[in-house]
């Protein structure tokens, strides 16, 4: 008999930073340059908020070892739509996700190439979008190593901020008190640097979604969740906060690359260009896995009924081609939608629906982990629980109108959808017999 090969913790650990770090904290201090110091107060909440959600998934993985992930956890306490609502709207942040990645990635590379400033940001967008559609469509798979060294790519330019900022604070600490924000603290101020935060720190979960392979779940998930929770927060919190101290506010809401500038700034005119192309790379590496990951989700789904079947199709390469083409053209209107504002805002507002959208696989965990403590499946985890759906709340609340309609609109969408193919699958099945 064959036996699977299966990850282990550091494997899972690197999963969740790996994924987590894409480009939006490359982008962040900019989008949260306008709240001042909010912005701090915001990331702290933040930063709670996410490791308190990280132990909800850590205790759902302990006490449901067996189910398959997020998505098998809310099923079997809340039932199959509140499910299917989740991971549909997981589903729709993930070519959310490609607009965000494609955005950001032309703010680092006009940065690296100045001759590209001279192309309209939106096609330049699009054509980086197509261009990572094309990979996918010959079947490319990103081995091990190649994620690893990606990682490490990702890691270097906030390895670099953070050793720029340790060595400013030592040599010249007066730079820290020469401009200050200015924008006063206000209750609406945080909430809305939290939200946004909150994108930079999605898929934490990561070591969750393959459940099924990893070595011991019930002990390596909740160990690598919140290692990874705790790594990302530390890095997160030191990176964001430097820039928005030894850069003047308004320069630094404005800029489209605001580490390059700070290290153009403070360690020599020309170097922001050289971690403007690790960036470049880490973004692209992102936006590419994401597009393989977005195609391979739509044919699963596909595959189970949850989808067109014609979605589920596959060319000679195994690629998933109507799935990829599809989600191609979506990502790409939420790109032409954004972009009738700056890059900056075209980023932020992108972001934000890509938190909203989110936000209800983590409410749907943060519920199940109540049913499981009502039921005395687990116990003393309703402090826990109980904060983490008030978090989630926190959150909603704070996203604003705009990008909460939208996304409101885009998972009501999925339940026409749902009904249609539950009908589907029912008119198939024998009498007798109910629909899985």
């Amino acid at each position: 008999m064959t036996t699977q090969r299966k990850i282990g913790f550091w494997t899972c650990t690197a999963l969740v930073v790996g994924n987590v770090i894409g480009m939006g904290i490359f982008l962040l201090p900019a989008s949260l340059a306008p709240f001042g110091f909010n912005a701090v107060i915001g990331w702290l909440i933040t930063l709670f908020g996410c490791l308190t959600l990280a132990r909800v998934f850590a205790y759902l993985a302990r006490s449901m070892p067996d189910a398959d992930g997020p998505y098998g956890y809310i099923r079997e306490t809340l039932g199959e739509l509140p499910a299917y609502l989740a991971l549909w709207a997981y589903w729709v942040s993930l070519w959310l996700t490609n607009a965000a990645l494609a955005t950001g990635v032309v703010g680092y590379l006009t940065v690296v190439f100045p001759a590209t400033r001279a192309i309209q940001p939106a096609l330049f967008a699009l054509a980086l979008v197509w261009s990572m559609v094309l990979v996918n469509l010959f079947g490319v798979r990103t081995g091990g190593s190649v994620q690893i060294v990606t990682t490490v790519l990702k890691l270097l330019p906030m390895l670099a901020v953070a050793l720029l900022g340790g060595w400013v604070l030592l040599d010249a600490p007066a730079s820290y008190v020469a401009h200050p924000p200015t924008t006063p603290i206000t209750l609406h101020g945080v909430m809305a640097a939290s939200t946004i935060a909150l994108y930079a720190m999605l898929g934490f979960e990561s070591a969750t979604v393959p459940a099924a392979r990893v070595e011991n779940p019930g002990r390596t998930i909740p160990r690598a969740t919140m290692t990874g929770a705790i790594v990302l927060a530390v890095i997160y919190l030191i990176v964001s906060t430097v820039p928005l101290l030894l850069i003047r506010q308004s320069e630094l809401a404005a800029s489209s690359a605001p580490f390059s500038l700070l290290m153009d700034r403070f360690a020599g005119a020309g170097s922001g260009r050289w971690l403007a192309l690790f960036v470049v790379v880490s973004g692209l590496g992102a936006l590419n896995g994401w597009t393989l990951l977005v195609g391979e989700l739509t044919r699963t789904l596909a595959g189970n009924g949850v989808m067109p079947a014609m979605l589920a199709r596959t060319n000679r390469y195994g690629a998933p081609v109507s799935a990829l083409l599809v989600t191609g053209l979506l990502a790409s209107v939420m790109v032409v939608m954004s972009y009738s504002r700056s890059l900056v805002d075209a980023f932020t507002f992108i972001t934000l629906m890509v938190t909203a959208v989110n936000l209800p696989l983590y409410l749907g965990c943060g519920l199940a982990l109540l049913v499981l403590w009502r039921r005395g499946t687990v116990a003393r985890v309703l402090p826990v629980a109980v904060i983490a759906v008030a978090y989630v709340l926190f959150a909603f609340i704070g996203i604003g109108g705009e990008p909460f309609l939208y996304a409101l609109g885009l998972g009501a969408v999925g339940l026409p959808l749902y009904v249609l193919m539950r009908w589907r699958r029912k008119a198939v099945v024998p009498a007798g017999e109910s629909p899985p």
